[in-house]
């Protein structure tokens, strides 16, 4: 997480969808100019020196309009006669060098307060990235990635103005007005207060309607995000093709038109909420010089105060340049405000923690030799409502040697695979690899001693070299030569015009089933770990390809401890143990020949796929 840290009870993932309740409900948060504060922190010195420019040229900008006083009472219309042109020349030279010089400051603080106001936004937006990859896979099972998207996009996008221009916008407008202030009350206290006596009802009027605003935002942010989840879920090639396959195009398209009109009407109350209250105080500062006129005539016939004609016209000079600075103002504590629910969606993800965790005291696998895994007394059971998956799974899988699970869908196979590699954590009883419980593994040891083929490969838009040296990015080409025809795909590879360059297409639909398959076989044989998870790898090919692939299979899962999740039986009757799971239980355990003479659940199984 980036400076500013966060709260001090921070959220576990369970409590997402009420901490997201709360934050529609109110979308404020602790401590937002602390955390939003802590975002700068690393940037303290160009901070700095925007800062300085703000106050300089702030500082600069008033002293024109104080000039103006004795350009027209000394210069201009001097008691003693005609226009002193002498003076008059030095005056506007004057004016005219700090108007350059204010120019030049703000090029100059512009160009600052863009580079640290964009960094501070990259730096938020990788720290939430960077955060996310940290959490538990179950997070990403419930959280749609459209949503996910949003977050990272659309919100830290949508904070971009408030990080590049708080900070200039407020020092500035602020400096702008204090000295504005005090010019005024220099020429005339009598004027001045004319001019700012219905300021405190403004200011109780803008947070109005920031608190109305800000309630518009949230509901904008999360009909956006419903809008990035459809786009992406639509228009993937896997919901193209299903939307093709069934003819739903037009109901696709209703549905995002639907999302869409929300949207529209959201963002048109979003712009609309505080133009009324603009308007107002815009009308009001406008007409206070047409006053202050009318005052003036009063205050000189009554004689209650001496004003001259250059004080009268320096008053509505500076009280001109007021008017711009305290709207600012005032747009930056709405922008704020609103902005506050951003935020709120934002760090909500930065302070959701991890459901698993690395002990500070973790330890490392032992770098060489073989591992054997054995689950002791294991429970396990999915977050939120429901039974356990997992039932006291007691079994050893030997090191170097090759182990089936078959059983049932449902049963829980699947849900044993993904405890190997810490995806999840045992509710009950321990998971065990290299003699260490892997609560007690550092985490990027145990994942880099195990390989995962599952059923649904991903492969990147990308060349098939570079979805490969994923696995090892250092790999060279002898080596990815190498995997590959271990993997039975090389000669496939080589067949293609541009060999391994070839990109394969999103999720590697330029590539048959069985190729994308024997890539990823081929990926993780690069890696090449002394664990191999095999999640039903090849349920879901035509026979053909399946052949070869498990021939494949076969051939990666030598000299290696292997855990193979199995469908079809036939795919690991040479198996050296099979473990039959039913109803998150291991009822059977043995080898094919063995399983079969027992006639239990593994033989009628048999029996069923045989006759199919």
């Amino acid at each position: 997480m980036m400076g500013g840290g966060g709260p001090k009870g921070r959220i576990g993932s369970a409590d997402a969808d009420a901490q997201r309740a709360r934050n529609a409900e109110a979308p404020r948060i602790p401590d937002l100019g602390r955390r939003i504060a802590g975002l700068f922190r690393p940037h303290r010195l160009a901070l700095s020196g925007i800062i300085a420019l703000v106050l300089a040229g702030a500082g600069l900008a008033v002293v024109p309009p104080l000039l103006t006083e004795t350009v027209f009472d000394e210069a201009l219309f001097p008691a003693s006669g005609g226009p002193v042109l002498d003076l008059l020349l030095e005056l506007v030279l004057l004016m005219i060098a700090i108007f350059v010089l204010t120019g030049l400051l703000s090029v100059a603080q512009t160009a600052l307060t863009a580079r640290v106001g964009n960094r501070v936004m990259g730096g938020l937006r990788v720290s939430l990235f960077r955060h996310l990859q940290s959490l538990e896979l179950g997070f990403f099972t419930r959280t749609k990635t459209g949503v996910i998207q949003s977050r990272l996009q659309n919100d830290v996008g949508g904070v971009a103005s408030v990080l590049t221009n708080t900070v200039s916008s407020v020092i500035g407008n602020a400096v702008t007005v204090v000295a504005s202030l005090v010019a005024m009350l220099l020429l005339s206290w009598q004027l001045t207060l004319i001019a700012v006596v219905v300021m405190p009802l403004l200011a109780l009027a803008q947070r109005r309607v920031g608190q109305v605003r800000a309630r518009i935002a949230t509901r904008t942010q999360e009909s956006l995000s419903e809008m990035t989840a459809i786009t992406q879920e639509s228009l993937s090639v896997s919901g193209v093709l299903l939307a093709k396959s069934f003819n739903r195009q037009q109901a696709e398209t209703a549905r995002y038109s639907e999302a869409n009109d929300r949207q529209v009407a959201l963002q048109v109350q979003q712009a609309m909420s505080g133009q009324w209250f603009f308007a107002i105080v815009t009308i009001f500062l406008s007409a206070i010089p047409a006053i202050v006129y009318l005052v003036s005539g009063y205050l000189v016939t009554g004689d209650v105060a001496e004003i001259s004609a250059g004080t009268i016209v320096a008053f509505t000079t500076v009280q001109a340049r007021l008017l711009f600075p305290l709207l600012g103002l005032m747009r930056v504590a709405l922008d704020l405000q609103t902005s506050g629910a951003l935020f709120a969606r934002i760090f909500e993800y930065l302070d959701l923690r991890p459901g698993i965790e690395q002990r500070a005291d973790a330890v490392s696998l032992p770098e060489d030799g073989p591992l054997g895994v054995r689950f002791e007394q294991v429970s396990f059971r999915y977050p939120g409502p429901g039974a356990d998956v997992l039932h006291g799974v007691d079994l050893t899988v030997e090191p170097g040697t090759f182990a089936a699970f078959v059983g049932p869908s449902g049963a829980g196979k699947s849900t044993i695979a993904s405890l190997i590699p810490r995806f999840w954590d045992a509710t009950g009883g321990r998971v065990v690899i290299g003699g260490a419980d892997v609560r007690d593994l550092r985490q990027d040891s145990l994942v880099g001693a195990i390989g995962i083929v599952s059923q649904e490969t991903y492969l990147f838009h990308a060349s098939i070299a570079d979805n490969l040296r994923y696995a090892k990015p250092d790999a060279t080409d002898a080596e990815l030569r190498a995997a590959a025809r271990a993997a039975s795909i090389h000669d496939t590879i080589a067949s293609f015009p541009e060999g391994y360059d070839t990109v394969v297409g999103e999720r590697g639909y330029r590539l048959s089933g069985g190729e994308q398959q024997r890539v990823a076989i081929a990926r993780v044989l690069l890696k090449d770990p002394r664990i191999l998870v095999l999640d039903e790898a090849t349920s879901a090919l035509d026979s053909v390809s399946e052949r070869v692939v498990q021939a494949a299979l076969d051939a990666a899962a030598h000299g290696r401890t292997t855990v193979a999740i199995a469908h079809r039986l036939s795919t690991v009757q040479h198996a050296d143990i099979i473990f039959v799971v039913e109803r998150g239980r291991i009822v059977e355990r043995g080898t094919h020949g063995q399983l079969l003479a027992a006639g239990g659940l593994y033989a009628r199984l048999h029996h069923e796929q045989a006759e199919a």
